[in-house]
């Protein structure tokens, strides 16, 4: 099925019946599961760490492909991996062992020892020593005494606990991004199902925008289309309208969407195969044409992405995309969006790039690398009011370049 994105409104309502044959492209899963497993493995060893101790939901799914309410998971600690040169342990929730029969990045799947407070009450502190003894068993086991054990996301006195079982404890998170950071062909090929998939739902969401809808149930229509496209979640509530839309970051709520209005979308989708497909568009709710305010809001939003878009190139450092990306006007700097570009995966990720005014205070240095997915982001609204406009885009770093990997259009009533 070959889709207009360009049709009008009731066209793209016709979505709702969906042929998703146009995005089946076959996917070596297994492929793509020990890809991901090696590259944590090889970033571990870089940095001589003799064993990770993952409790980030996502960063399990990276390392093995196991999954299991991930939501709830990522603020319960009843769940997490031990990762070695060759044994991938998962401890998994009460009840859910079953959840991870058949992945053969597994060595073994045990029951998990939560230490919450939640878990514990009053004896929380005998329940962290609890799992510090088991775990400083197996680790002891796998990987010797006094061994470097990288740890993110746990209470702190659970880690307190396994540090004065011998361990010398450092943070996991650097290994992980940087693993994360490049992804495989075969792994492009679940961004772009992802991606096609909210394309649908936001296509969806835009036929049926109209005056005296609420903003929740215009946002509802996303959610809905993704959930029923075997996509995870949404992963932020980023819609909003008329003077909701500046200052950015104003979640979705029950405000009815007026007249003429200006409509801002972040998807933030954790869709297909656990990829996030993360892009903005900004519409116009109608029956008039956009004025000539709103469209130079969108404009000078579609011309930062457009720059952003065209300087980026493989082996460019951190430090000269920030000196040459897109001057901000003044009347625009104070409500910018936080970043100009930054990394995507499975969620958001290394790297952040900076705008130049920022770089000093926040920047950091590095290389952009082939195999990189950005998003190059753009907010346009002025600080004392009125409505802005939210852009953003999805782009793979080739070693040429960069291929523009989202592909639903720009509104053309807003770049007259």
């Amino acid at each position: 099925m070959e889709i207009d994105w360009h049709a009008e409104r009731t066209d793209l309502a016709n979505l709702a019946v969906l042929d998703t044959e146009h995005t089946a492209e076959p996917i070596d899963l297994v492929a793509v599961r020990a890809y991901r497993l090696g590259r944590v493995r090889a970033e571990m060893k870089k940095r001589g760490i003799a064993a990770c101790l993952l409790f980030d939901q996502v960063n399990i799914r990276y390392a093995t492909g196991a999954r299991n309410m991930q939501i709830f998971s990522s603020r319960n600690t009843g769940r997490y991996l031990l990762l070695t040169e060759h044994d991938a342990i998962l401890y998994e929730f009460t009840g859910a062992m079953h959840l991870a029969d058949g992945l053969e990045t597994l060595t073994d799947v045990r029951p998990a020892i939560t230490a919450s407070f939640v878990a514990a009450g009053e004896k929380i502190a005998e329940r962290e020593k609890l799992w510090a003894r088991e775990t400083a068993a197996a680790l002891k086991e796998l990987v010797g005494d006094k061994s470097t054990i990288g740890i993110e996301r746990v209470n702190a006195g659970a880690a307190a606990a396994l540090a004065a079982e011998g361990f010398r404890l450092i943070d996991a998170q650097e290994p992980v991004e940087m693993a994360r950071a490049i992804k495989s062909a075969e792994e492009m090929k679940c961004v772009r199902a992802s991606l096609r998939a909210t394309e649908i739902g936001v296509g969806r969401l835009r036929a049926a925008i109209r005056p005296g809808l609420t903003e929740n149930a215009l946002w509802s229509v996303l959610h809905q289309a993704i959930i029923e496209q075997d996509g995870d979640y949404v992963e932020t509530r980023l819609l909003n309208s008329g003077p909701r839309t500046n200052p950015w970051f104003q979640e979705t709520g029950m405000r009815v969407i007026g007249e003429n209005e200006l409509i801002a979308l972040d998807t933030d989708v954790v869709g297909c195969h656990g990829y996030y497909a993360d892009f903005s568009r900004t519409f116009h709710s109608g029956p008039d044409k956009p004025s000539e305010t709103q469209r130079t809001l969108y404009k000078t939003a579609h011309e930062q992405i457009h720059h952003n878009m065209a300087i980026i190139k493989p082996g460019m450092t951190f430090r000269d995309y920030s000196e040459q990306a897109w001057d901000i006007p003044e009347k625009y700097f104070a409500n910018r969006y936080y970043l100009s570009s930054h990394g995507v995966g499975m969620t958001g990720e290394y790297p952040y790039l900076y705008h130049r005014a920022d770089f000093p205070d926040a920047g950091y240095d590095g290389v952009i690398e082939p195999g990189m997915t950005l998003c190059v982001e753009s907010f346009i609204g002025k600080e004392n009011g009125g409505e802005g406009v939210k852009l953003e885009q999805q782009v793979l770093v080739t070693k040429t370049g960069i291929e523009l990997l989202s592909q639903f259009p720009f509104e053309d009533a807003l770049l007259a």
